[in-house]
């Protein structure tokens, strides 16, 4: 079976992101699986507020960069902050501008047939849930397939230990699940 190639990232830039503890989580359960993931911290990659004057101006780098990322792997992992309810501005800033074609690229082809999983961890009861409702519907706006297994951390302010690691078993093996899943997917749309 072909090797999927996974990027894993968090929609946080915040250094003690309780949701960035998730993605070497959601990587684990992939390489399990038989993926190759490569994991990335958006922070790395400053994007300005998605406009349609600076997109006529030129793609900035960090989007160029950023696509590129995206072209190289099948699927992607994400951890998702969940705010006010929903999607953080930082990561539907990233899905929008990596949306945008460059010169001679099809609309929409950094995402069009990749697989997406998503987990999300927050300090409440429902962990983030509520947010996931919203990037899937994104997701599959723009041609990802979007595995229907996911994870919500709850009370994840208590959820890890001083390792990073998940303290609760059931969370744990969910989170991997994810990541399995989008691997098998990936790699089966390989063939």
């Amino acid at each position: 079976m072909p090797t999927p190639r996974l990027l894993a990232f968090a929609g946080s830039a915040r250094s003690a992101s309780l949701n960035k503890r998730l993605v070497p989580h959601l990587a684990a359960g992939a390489v399990a699986a038989g993926a190759q993931v490569t994991q990335i911290d958006l922070r790395d990659f400053e994007l300005p507020l998605y406009d349609g004057d600076l997109e006529q101006r030129g793609l900035p780098e960090n989007v160029l960069k950023l696509k590129q990322l995206f072209k190289e792997h099948h699927g992607l992992l994400l951890a998702c902050p969940e705010y006010n309810g929903s999607i953080t501005p930082l990561l539907k800033n990233t899905i929008d501008w990596v949306s945008r074609p460059a010169p001679g690229e099809k609309p929409l082809e950094c995402y069009e047939g990749k697989v997406a999983g998503l987990a999300a961890a927050s300090p409440g009861a429902l962990g983030g849930l509520r947010g996931l409702v919203h990037v899937r519907m994104i997701l599959g706006g723009i041609k990802l397939l979007v595995v229907p297994e996911q994870a919500a951390v709850g009370q994840a302010n208590k959820a890890f230990d001083e390792r990073g690691e998940l303290v609760d078993e059931k969370q744990r093996a969910a989170v991997h699940a994810v990541g399995a899943a989008v691997a098998r997917l990936a790699a089966r749309l390989l063939q």
